[in-house]
């Protein structure tokens, strides 16, 4: 079943799709250091991310300075939740550099 999922690699590359496992939005040679859920806020163009990859766990940001963000999230807000009451928010926009790609 196809389901919202995201991932992050660990030369920096965010990517996200409807797949049916994390490890469909590797490309050959990638490395995941973790990845999870997401849905979109078109209210308040935020980006929610959630959950964690049962393959490869939650994301590693801390081994990430930078991350390289698909252009077309140009401007929206990404903020992943490490529970379900929204207590302990990690803004990426916030704590790493971003990147946009083509």
């Amino acid at each position: 079943m196809t389901l919202p999922k995201f991932i992050i690699t660990l030369n920096g590359y965010f990517r996200l799709g409807m797949v049916n496992q994390h490890c469909h939005l590797l490309q050959p040679g990638e490395q995941c250091i973790g990845g999870g859920y997401y849905h979109f806020d078109y209210l308040t163009n935020t980006l929610l991310l959630d959950r964690s990859s049962y393959d490869f766990g939650r994301p590693k940001w801390h081994l990430l300075e930078r991350l390289k963000v698909p252009a077309e999230y140009r401007g929206w807000r990404i903020v992943y939740t490490y529970d379900d009451n929204f207590h302990d928010d990690f803004v990426v926009n916030d704590e790493l550099a971003i990147e946009y790609y083509e």
